[in-house]
């Protein structure tokens, strides 16, 4: 198994380890969750700690599936606690396949001198039943697919001879689940991968656990989304689209279907603003994948759609260095991302290519009604620099390997 130290979540993750709070990592289905639990036993057995400590279990493992309850699950750690010697360190992988979890990890965490980790592939991890056992004691990280320049990071040494652009361009189709590493990023197998996951991710974390009936009004919508990432949306329009199709549904069904998976981490909503008003609009949100190589192999057309998909993979980066991203409206102009980090904003505008004065001009004009001083950014596939008005413009593989945007 090829592994990399994904130091942007490490050093997030090192302040916590040893403290009595609950780590819990979240993510879509193999996104590297696992790896990181493997990296953090890493760091503890270099820190001096014995790996005997350790009580590491994967519910995904049938061996495991006795331990499915509270009780069962809260008296063999009991049990095996018992044995050890000094702190108990717990690593649970995937444990929404738990029933109750949380009552059984808030009385282990009362009960025992331990300190505790736990992923899970559902956002609604946290929510409701959790934060209430757990009020406050527990802090989330969010786990996403290898970002460019950690897909760089094992790329490069299976195609040393490559040009970044042509390395940039694999990157396109393959995007950044980790496994592919594995076998080497070839294509066939890969998409094979991809596309078993893609199943996996739709059968177990959102058809099993919505227990979802009609799994083809689901993969109608997923389809339609997963076409559509990054582009206006309405589930009025998709209704009516699918009424054409002999399908009646209401909006509020297929809302609730992409909440599912948006839970699931398969999708990531992301909402308008107007600028001038400050305010969050109701309606006409956009969509962005997890992993855009899940859809060029479940879908394809990722180089037919490449504007959309550089727009998705900014996005993920956004995401992935901490900014909450909105869409900015001013007037008749829209903004692709407003990104916020702890009161510090940055916008940026996604396009292919500067090819015409008009392109230039609509893409540098968004900036038009927008006063402030906080940084502005084109950024596009030109090789050339092209920043002008103190707005700047930035190849998109410069900007996704920069360590900072200021």
């Amino acid at each position: 198994m090829i592994v990399i130290k994904r130091e942007m979540y490490m050093k997030r993750i090192r302040p916590f380890i040893g403290t009595e709070l609950i780590k819990v990592m979240t993510g879509i289905r193999r996104c590297g969750k696992s790896v990181m639990l493997e990296l953090i036993k890493e760091e503890l057995v270099e820190s001096g700690i014995s790996s005997a400590q350790f009580i590491s279990i994967n519910f995904e493992n049938l061996n495991f599936s006795h331990l499915q309850t509270a009780k069962s699950l809260h008296d063999e750690i009991t049990k095996r606690a018992a044995e050890i010697n000094g702190k108990v360190y717990l690593f649970f992988d995937e444990i929404q396949e738990v029933k109750d979890w949380e009552k059984c990890i808030n009385s282990l965490r009362v009960s025992l001198d331990c300190d505790i980790y736990i992923t899970g592939s559902n956002a609604k991890l946290l929510s409701g039943e959790l934060s209430t056992y757990l009020g406050g004691r527990f802090v989330e990280f969010v786990i996403y697919p290898f970002s460019f320049a950690e897909f760089l990071e094992l790329y490069r040494p299976i195609a040393p001879d490559k040009p970044i652009q042509k390395c940039f361009q694999k990157y396109l189709l393959s995007g950044g689940m980790p496994y592919l590493a594995n076998i080497r990023y070839e294509d066939a197998p890969s998409k094979l991968y991809l596309h078993d996951l893609f199943n996996s991710v739709q059968l177990k974390d959102i058809v099993k656990r919505n227990k979802i009936r009609d799994v083809d009004l689901l993969e109608r919508i997923i389809a339609y989304v997963i076409a559509n990432v990054g582009t206006t949306f309405s589930a009025t329009f998709l209704a009516k689209f699918l009424k054409n199709e002999k399908r009646t549904v209401a909006p509020e069904t297929i809302l609730n279907y992409i909440r599912y998976c948006c839970d699931a981490y398969l999708f990531y909503q992301v909402k308008r603003e107007d600028l001038q008003g400050k305010q969050i609009l109701a309606s006409n949100e956009k969509y962005y994948i997890a992993d855009h190589g899940i859809r060029e192999a479940v879908f394809g057309g990722n180089m037919r759609d490449i504007s959309l998909i550089l727009e998705n993979i900014v996005f993920l980066e956004l995401l992935r260095r901490d900014y909450k991203v909105t869409v900015g409206r001013t007037g008749d102009k829209e903004i692709d991302f407003v990104c916020d980090k702890g009161g510090e904003k940055l916008y940026v505008q996604v396009t292919y290519l500067l090819a015409s004065d008009e392109t230039v001009q609509r893409e540098f004009g968004a900036y038009d009604n927008i006063r402030d001083n906080y940084p502005k950014y084109v950024v596009s596939l030109d090789e050339f620099d092209m920043s002008r008005n103190g707005i700047k413009h930035r190849n998109i593989r410069d900007f996704l390997l920069a360590e900072e945007w200021n």
